[in-house]
């Protein structure tokens, strides 16, 4: 059983992050925010995956007062990435963001920091302190050294110092982060920061890579401190649509038996007595339950005369060969058709099962 390390509780917009909370999903959009109609298309689709927090990229003012007309079309809460100009996490605020990202000594001076804490204090908008590996002020990188495995000091000593601002401003709805893209770098910072404060941590490996390395990377040094008990939110960071991440996302969680959204789905890696194309209907089986909720085991197997058998804990499942598709339940044959028609009735017997 994984015993959560205890938190402080802050609110992104309805969503509740760190103390006794579900572990957050988050996201980011890869659209231009300024094209309101694309981003919101894109974040609807994060919505429907599953994505419960989703931030932004906010390059110029434009795109801050793009963010009010975003907000009435989308359901979860917005957060605004801001870098280096106070002016944008003010005007983000105002338009509506209901969570900032910033590098508090990135923003030009105490002055401007301060109207941005004024601002959120207004607003009721938690800040989220970002520092990851390229975003070290050079006082720390000089006095400590680039982030390592061994010796990740500089990269806790950047968060803490910027936490230590915002709280000389008497502001406390923080939440930080500390990536890098080694992994074995940030496993060890998020380690050794846990133990120094208690403020909720958002979870990520920075620039990890397209999906297959990103997901590896990623799964590895967020399973270890999920595992620990360390993370309040977190998001795997894919060089591909962002929809990719929230799956990776919640199958983690659920490999940890942290959480569990929608069917899990299991399939054989095909062998010699594949008859079908189980490559693509794996892929269209796949991209339909993840738009589902219900929690229940799916399988896509390959072979009529074992796949049953070696999938008989699924509560439903489908199988082809020479022409004959079987649809199945509990390893028990439920329906024969037509191998051509395969797909298209599972899909249906699928929707069915999310009406129950």
């Amino acid at each position: 059983m994984i015993l959560r390390r205890r938190t402080r509780t802050i609110h992104v917009g309805q969503v509740p992050v760190g103390g006794t909370s579900p572990i957050a999903v988050q996201s980011m959009t890869n659209t231009d925010t300024r094209d309101v109609a694309a981003t919101v298309a894109q974040i609807a689709a994060l919505q429907d995956a599953g994505c419960e927090i989703v931030r932004v990229a906010v390059l110029d003012m434009e795109a801050a007062e793009a963010i009010r007309a975003i907000r009435e079309k989308i359901v979860i809460p917005l957060i605004a990435d801001i870098h280096f100009d106070s002016r944008l996490a003010v005007a983000a605020m105002e338009n509506g963001a209901q969570g900032i990202r910033i590098n508090p000594g990135n923003l030009g001076g105490p002055e401007k920091l301060a109207r941005v804490v004024d601002a959120a204090r207004t607003h009721h908008v938690p800040i989220r302190v970002g520092v990851n590996s390229g975003s070290i002020e050079k006082d720390l990188l000089r006095e400590h050294g680039y982030p390592t495995e061994e010796n990740p000091t500089a990269l806790i000593e950047s968060a803490m110092r910027n936490v230590r601002l915002l709280e000389e401003l008497g502001f406390e709805e923080i939440k930080i982060s500390i990536k890098s893209s080694d992994t074995l770098t940030a496993i060890s910072g998020y380690q050794q920061l846990s133990k120094l404060t208690d403020y909720p941590l958002h979870l990520g490996v920075t620039e990890a890579g397209g999906l297959i390395a990103g997901t590896v990377k990623s799964s590895v040094a967020l399973g270890i401190l999920l595992h620990q008990g360390i993370g309040d939110t977190f998001r795997i960071s894919l060089t591909r649509d962002p929809v990719e991440e929230i799956r990776v996302c919640f199958e983690l969680l659920r490999s940890l038996k942290i959480r569990e959204r929608g069917p899990e789905l299991i399939s054989c890696p095909t062998c010699g007595r594949t008859q079908i194309d189980l490559f693509s209907i794996a892929e269209e089986v796949e991209r339909h339950v993840q738009k589902m909720e219900k929690p229940i085991k799916v399988a896509v197997m390959g072979c009529v005369v074992n796949g049953p058998g070696e999938a008989k804990e699924a509560d439903i499942g489908l199988a082809g060969g020479n022409g004959v598709g079987i649809i199945f339940k509990k390893g028990k044959l439920y329906k024969k058709v037509k191998e051509e028609e395969l797909l298209d009735a599972f899909l249906d017997e699928l929707k069915k099962m999310e009406q129950i």
